[in-house]
């Protein structure tokens, strides 16, 4: 349908009555909460990154003047909770100095060595203050000399964080005024890692609740009794750079899904028309073939049998430019290579250092470059101990990038810096609601992770009332192999029941499940979320060498009101398990046979639980036959099972980001929603995420301008169309809002004497809505010129 739109009309839409006050101290406090956060995550990732390099003098600095280090020995027959078994340094020398010497040779800095550490899976709880603040990190380190020895080394940091002036004019900057190194597992290379000191492993105690998990961001008070209000137009440039981070890193996520999965088509859209790929400094040729090409290198696209191409990453850091145009990320992948059929497999460490932009047409981030630095490659059987397979090299480190201290009064929006995003609001007191709004998607964001990483705190040590207690009141969760048991008193009853309550007592074994390189998509209001999580689970006990096995959890979150405090909570945890998995850490991922997997796993009575766990039936069972094709092969899910090394079917819940290119396995929203769509989002007052861009084409015909919109499937096109000739408010040509009643397309009717003679070029802005993200064209119209 169309409809058609007179430019002697200019429509504005009233906007509804504000339901609650916004002030600018109040939403400049608010942004620096958020930005707290950001930053806390940013100074335990740079720690990391830093070691990958052997930096241990800028790992210290970014300690307190009177910070504090206690690293845990895990000694045999030792209390790793005890004083008695760490040792502790003061202040960012003696901290640089432990850390230096703890290293030795496996510093990273020599030809052929390796110092690969992991801080990620973080929980993260905010003083009321806005002063200090505490962090939970899963920690691992993968060590190498490149002279025969090796190290891997594992564990759980508990910090307190603290926020100090960085000097005169300089702002404020969060530093780490507190690190307590847990160590619970290690091994060299050869024999695996198991318990450290082949103790028994306490639950290392959590500084939150689940109450707390899901406020990590408290409001209502301010940061500082002296803490100043920012300018509007400062408010717009620093909300506008928390959101384009999270876009950047959704993105950057995103491709190495594909990646793993070969998915060529899908990881070539992401990239700019003239986007590379570059590695250890060599680029590919620009442009769609060129990425291709080099993309083959790791094989042809898709999976077949017995060939593995994960490539976990972790601590990802975002940092957006001044013009909010271009973006680079950092952080580590570890390539887990393998072919089952030759029994070959490889690791690869590697730095990535990103680029993106964002296009100027359609507001879209877009890949740039893809840039790796390789720095250990090694052949699975005989490891990294001598330096792997690649020549020994002097290593260029890539630049990091400017995160810290930029929570401040300071002004930090560029002169000539204008939103992309276009406001559709005619007051103040509406534009301030707007950026509440765009700031609560971002925080939405930062909650979310908080609230699924607090999930694999808790089943890792089996405590089923607490993360029963994450979960909405409505909130629902699969038992795999079983079925979804809805509301907290199901969720926990059925935990306790199949696996008992954790007693808190020391444990001879540990499964954890790592929850990784996250896919957050937020709703418009920052209400609700729709993610992609990697599971990565390794174990640790007192007997076998640890392995690893892959999985990918499809999970929803929402922000529920209760007793007046809204918290973030879960609503849908769906686990796709398992993808691949070690046989033993001797024969690793290549060496896998799936009939003794499969003798082993249906030993564990999966198919037995299917009518229930101790008496708790499940409220949707894997089997039930309103899911269709989605369980399907999945371990209690309809036949037939499908085991590594063959390729289980994997699921998406989102269009790719760029293009809007739809999965070849698609299933938006919640999984058991299409057998029960009473538990949906949009059933229950939520909105769905949108799944991915909404694409906005404007051609002109004469002196008409045809617009059409489009989402996904089953995604209504509502929402208000404007058009431009450019991005300030005093530039709107016409605006029309469609109902999402069938109408996509918008003809506009420009007047002749509404734009100067020749080519004029305009945009048009599609404001997005509940259910839609908002999008962009461009389109040049020809005018003709005055009669002679």
């Amino acid at each position: 349908m169309k409809l058609r739109l007179s430019l002697a009309l200019v429509l504005w839409a009233a906007s509804s009555a504000a339901v609650e006050t916004v002030s600018l101290s109040s939403l400049s406090n608010d942004l620096k909460r958020a930005e707290s956060v950001r930053e806390i995550k940013n100074v335990q990732k740079s720690y990391a990154q830093y070691a990958a390099h052997g930096l241990w003098t800028e790992m210290g600095a970014l300690f307190a003047g009177d910070g504090v280090l206690r690293w845990g020995q895990g000694k045999p027959g030792a209390d790793i909770l005890s004083s008695s078994d760490m040792v502790e340094f003061i202040g960012p020398n003696a901290i640089a100095n432990f850390l230096r010497s703890d290293a030795g040779n496996m510093d990273g800095i020599k030809p052929g060595s390796l110092h690969a550490l992991i801080n990620d899976m973080p929980v993260i709880t905010l003083a009321a203050d806005g002063k200090s603040a505490r962090g939970r990190w899963h920690y691992l380190r993968f060590l190498g000399d490149g002279a025969g020895q090796t190290k891997i080394q594992g564990g759980i940091m508990e910090n307190r964080y603290v926020l100090r002036s960085a000097g005169a004019g300089k702002g404020d900057r969060w530093l780490i005024q507190f690190l307590r190194y847990y160590p619970l597992f290690e091994g060299s290379y050869r024999t695996g890692w198991r318990n450290v000191g082949n103790n028994s492993l306490p639950i290392i105690p959590y500084h939150f609740t689940p109450d707390q998990a899901g406020i990590p961001i408290p409001t209502g008070q301010n940061i500082s009794p002296a803490s100043a209000a920012l300018t509007v137009d400062e408010l717009k440039f620093r909300i506008s750079r928390l959101n384009d981070e999270d876009d950047v890193r959704n993105l950057n996520h995103a491709a190495g899904h594909y990646v793993d999965r070969r998915m060529w088509p899908d990881v070539v859209d992401l990239f700019a028309v003239n986007g590379t790929v570059a590695v250890d400094g060599r680029v590919s040729a620009p442009g769609a073939a060129g990425i291709q090409a080099t993309l083959e290198r790791m094989g042809p696209a898709g999976l077949t049998r017995g060939i593995l191409n994960d490539h976990p990453i972790y601590q990802t850091t975002v940092e957006v430019s001044p013009s909010g145009l271009s973006a680079t990320s950092r952080g580590l992948e570890i390539g887990m290579i393998g072919d089952s059929n030759a029994k070959t497999a490889e690791w690869q460490f590697c730095v990535f250092n990103h680029h993106f932009v964002k296009d100027p047409a359609t507001n879209i981030w877009k890949i740039q470059q893809l840039s790796y630095t390789r720095l250990v490659v090694a052949n699975y059987t005989a490891g990294w101990a001598t330096g792997g397979i690649l020549a020994p090299r002097n290593i260029t480190v890539p630049p990091f990038p400017n995160l810290l201290g930029l929570v401040s009064n300071t002004t930090q929006k560029p002169e000539d810096w204008i939103p992309t995003w276009r406001e559709n609001t005619n007051s103040t007191e509406t534009l301030l609601l707007e950026l509440q709004r765009r700031l609560s998607r971002s925080t939405a964001w930062d909650e979310t992770e908080n609230i699924s990483s607090a999930y694999g705190w808790w089943i890792d040590d089996v405590s089923c009332w607490n993360l029963a207690n994450i979960h909405a009141s409505k909130g629902f969760k699969l038992s795999p192999g079983v079925g979804w048991y809805r509301t907290p008193e199901r969720i926990g009853g059925a935990c306790a029941a199949r696996y008992g309550n954790g007693t808190g007592a020391a444990r001879g074994s540990i499964p954890f499940h790592w929850r990784t390189q996250p896919v957050i998509l937020v709703s418009e209001d920052g209400k609700s979320a729709t993610t992609r999580i990697r599971n990565l689970q390794i174990g640790t006990s007192k007997g076998n060498p640890g392995g690893f096995n892959g999985g990918m959890y499809h999970d929803q979150f929402v922000l529920e009101e209760k007793d007046g405090v809204a918290r973030r909570k879960l609503w849908s945890l769906t686990i796709d398990e398992f993808y691949w998995n070690s046989g033993s850490w001797a024969s690793g991922w290549a060496g896998v046979n799936s009939t003794a997997l499969g003798r082993r796993t249906v030993g564990h009575g999966f198919y037995r639980r299917q009518q229930g766990i101790g008496g708790f039936v499940a409220d949707v069972s894997l089997t039930d036959p309103g899911h269709g094709p989605r369980e399907v092969g999945f371990m209690g899910g309809p036949p037939p099972t499908v085991r590594w090394p063959d390729i289980q079917r994997m699921w998406w819940a989102y269009r790719n980001p760029v293009s809007g290119r739809l999965p070849e396995s698609y299933w938006p929203g919640c999984v058991p929603c299409k057998a029960k769509p009473d538990w949906a989002l949009t059933a229950n007052g939520f909105q769905e995420p949108a799944t991915g861009p909404t694409k906005v084409t404007a051609k002109a015909q004469g002196l008409s301008i045809v617009v059409e919109v489009e989402g996904g499937p089953d995604e209504p096109v509502r929402g208000v169309v404007q058009l431009r000739k450019g991005n300030r408010s005093s530039n709107l040509m016409g605006e029309v809002e469609l109902s999402g009643s069938g109408e996509e397309m918008v003809v506009f009717s420009v007047a002749r004497d509404a734009l100067a003679p020749g080519e004029n070029e305009l945009a048009v802005f599609f404001l997005g809505s509940d259910r839609l993200n908002p999008g962009r064209a461009s389109v040049a119209v020809n005018v003709p010129g005055a009669a002679v």
